[in-house]
């Protein structure tokens, strides 16, 4: 782990997995995980003053060779196929499920088939999966997720917490990398503190490496970053 000239963390290895409550149940139900937003669409939220490093990360060469590895080939194959992209997802997710927030989308599938497995929450921390086809942009139906009071209470705390948006995350992100935002998740800051953070991974394709950002889901400070070239 090594901190770079503007104070950012940045992470070797693979990044830790996803934290949201109820979300690998959501993925499940989904048939499998990164806030009413699209990234063409308005937002409502009043825009806050990013805390976070200006500077952008550079694209990192896939290999000496040029070759690419597995996880950047199936990007390569994947990530061009989705004419939908991740705010166009949960706006979808959000209309199935009224006076609901977004709260995690993820591009999954097949070239053939891609989609968005995404979650969404009412305040009172009632989640839903809903899958939306990448193409077409249609949503299926909402799955409730977990009924445990103690998994609701928590979440509802951290959607109370979060005043950054889905949507200024991913701004965030990309204004750092510049690429397509393939995951998106609200859940607790690795580093504990109760801070609540968005993590976003963003692919760059021209050597369709992964870089993935933790941000401070209340003021848009970079927490960490990694770039994924496994």
């Amino acid at each position: 782990m090594d901190t770079n000239r503007s104070g950012v963390v940045i992470r070797r290895g693979r990044p830790a997995g996803p934290r949201t409550i109820g979300l690998v149940c959501a993925v499940a139900a989904a048939g499998a995980l990164l806030s009413g937003c699209g990234s063409s669409g308005s937002d409502t939220a009043s825009p806050q003053k990013s805390a976070a490093p200006s500077r952008a990360v550079p694209a990192t060469a896939a290999s000496p060779s040029g070759s690419l590895n597995a996880d950047q080939a199936q990007r390569k194959a994947l990530v061009p196929k989705a004419e939908v992209d991740y705010g166009q997802a949960l706006k979808a997710a959000i209309a199935a499920v009224p006076s609901s927030e977004a709260i995690a989308a993820e591009l999954k599938g097949t070239p053939a088939s891609p989609y968005w497995d995404t979650v969404v929450a009412t305040t009172d921390g009632t989640a839903y999966a809903v899958r939306v086809d990448a193409v077409s942009g249609k949503a299926q139906q909402p799955q409730p997720q977990s009924d445990d009071p103690d998994d609701k209470q928590q979440l509802a705390a951290r959607l109370g917490k979060a005043t950054v948006t889905a949507q200024q995350a991913a701004q965030t992100a990309t204004e750092k990398t510049k690429g397509t935002v393939t995951t998106i998740e609200l859940g607790d800051a690795d580093h504990g503190n109760d801070t609540v953070a968005w993590t976003v991974s963003v692919v760059t394709t021209d050597d369709w490496n992964e870089t993935t950002y933790e941000i401070d889901a209340t003021n848009r400070k970079v927490l960490w970053m990694h770039v994924d070239q496994d």
